[in-house]
């Protein structure tokens, strides 16, 4: 069976740091492309980072340039997204989301080109 499990969201004060992971199982990431999105209550599901695996090439929204990094652990089989200098428009449930369809990155930034989904984590950002 194909999964996708996130972990690591929380409670983190202003300015503080989480690190989530996204763990595959029943396929490994080898060619696929790996995206993180979020969604605030009453808001879109919104693109956050992506990862294309095999390259290692990394694409971020510019509302985390600069302090999210996204990453792979190919021993885990697990991509890593690292949120720093949190801020609290960064509170969201963030889901990890992959797919091996080719296409570029407007394609990745689209949640609907997406084939597997994990069940989201909580990130609280509190001022």
């Amino acid at each position: 069976e194909v999964q996708l499990v996130e972990s690591g969201g929380g409670l983190v004060q202003a300015g503080g740091s989480l690190r989530l992971s996204c763990a595959a199982s029943g396929f490994t990431f080898d060619d696929y492309r790996i995206g993180w999105f979020r969604q605030a209550p009453g808001k879109e599901r919104e693109w956050v980072s992506c990862l294309n695996y095999k390259y290692s090439t990394t694409y971020y929204a510019d509302s985390v340039k600069g302090r999210f990094t996204i990453s792979s652990d190919n021993a885990k089989n697990t991509v890593v997204l690292q949120m720093s200098s949190l801020k609290p428009e960064d509170m969201a449930v963030y889901y990890c989301a992959a797919s091996r369809k080719g296409g570029s990155i407007w394609s990745w930034k689209t949640p609907g080109w997406y084939e597997y989904w994990g069940q989201g984590t909580q990130v609280t950002v509190s001022s």
